[in-house]
């Protein structure tokens, strides 16, 4: 059974879907799974012995040249030649939903119109999955590619998960005992403000490698290390580069952003930071991976972009989880 799924961004997302995998290939072992994502996150799909191809798109391109909308379309026809048995869009919007029927399928399947935002996207499938839109995010994706497939699962067996995230051995990988501090974000409502960063360092006292991605992001990340004696900024490096040191961790601590749901995927020790976003509906709570949430209540189909609570939720709040998970 060939079967492609699509699911651009972001990298959060990507993971959230990509624990399917595994229950496909036990109930479907002979079947051939493609996968369509944005190119700048074909790195967090790559090593996956269950992934047969990557399929990388550019569609953000098109937002600043235009003409790149038909070397878009021209690439998309192409992936159409694979001839799938079934194609899923896990992603719900219009553009995933273009994307899929462009590819097409003997059957496309993805969500129905009640449990996406872009509920023009279901006229485009065959099958239509049903889910609260509020449900959590890992349980939204484990539906849509799970039951146009007829396969069974139980919350117990997603908690039961094997690691889903490879990386090829990296030389000189650090053997010391390390937290792994997650300083940015998409937004900046989501991130926790860096001066608490560095009294969280000094009250856990604990070694400390800081990941980051852009400017700003370095920016944050140098002024943790100039103000603590404990906190030492990693040189920025590729997905794989950031699955390992992910992967080496005694525990990440960042805010809801992909990063950190890194650690969900490989079974390291977790504390994701909320403010404005759901910590019900973005991660899955388990005994080594848990959530600090600010006070605010929070709408799922309307988020307050105003909303900064997470510079609320105190230093001392997060150094007592940690102490409860790493005992």
């Amino acid at each position: 059974m060939k079967i492609c799924i699509v699911k651009l961004s972001a990298m959060g997302d990507i993971i959230h879907a990509m624990v399917a995998l595994e229950f496909i290939k036990k109930h479907i072992p002979d079947s051939q799974i493609d996968w369509v994502v944005e190119s700048g996150f074909r790195g967090v799909l790559e090593n996956n012995p269950h992934i047969d191809n990557i399929l990388p798109v550019n569609l953000k391109s098109l937002k600043t040249k235009k003409s790149e909308f038909f070397t878009q379309y021209k690439l998309l026809k192409k992936y159409a030649t694979n001839d799938y048995d079934l194609l899923i869009d896990a992603q719900g919007l219009l553009k995933s939903a273009i994307v899929s029927k462009i590819i097409g399928a003997k059957k496309i399947a993805g969500f129905d119109k009640d449990s996406i935002r872009e509920s023009i996207s279901a006229l485009f499938y065959q099958h239509k999955v049903n889910i609260e839109y509020g449900a959590n995010a890992i349980d939204r994706n484990m539906a849509v590619i799970c039951e146009p497939l007829n396969i069974k699962f139980t919350k117990e067996e997603i908690l039961l998960k094997n690691k889903f995230l490879y990386f090829p051995t990296l030389e000189n990988q650090d053997k010391e005992s390390y937290i792994t501090l997650v300083v940015g974000a998409s937004k900046e409502n989501k991130i926790y403000p860096k001066e608490k960063f560095v009294e969280l360092t000094k009250q856990l006292k604990e070694r400390t490698l800081i990941v980051w991605g852009n400017e700003d992001e370095l920016h944050s990340a140098t002024f943790i290390a100039k103000n603590s004696k404990y906190a030492t900024v990693v040189p920025k490096g590729n997905l794989d580069a950031l699955k390992s040191i992910i992967n080496g961790s005694k525990m990440v601590i960042g805010g809801d952003t992909g990063p950190t749901h890194m650690a969900w995927a490989l079974n390291i020790p977790s504390i994701t930071i909320f403010g404005n976003t759901p910590e019900y509906r973005n991660t899955y709570i388990t005994d080594i991976n848990k959530v600090v949430k600010s006070d605010s209540k929070v709408d799922p189909l309307k988020l307050d972009y105003s909303d900064f609570s997470i510079n609320e939720i105190e230093v001392e709040e997060i150094v007592n989880l940690y102490h409860s998970i790493i005992k």
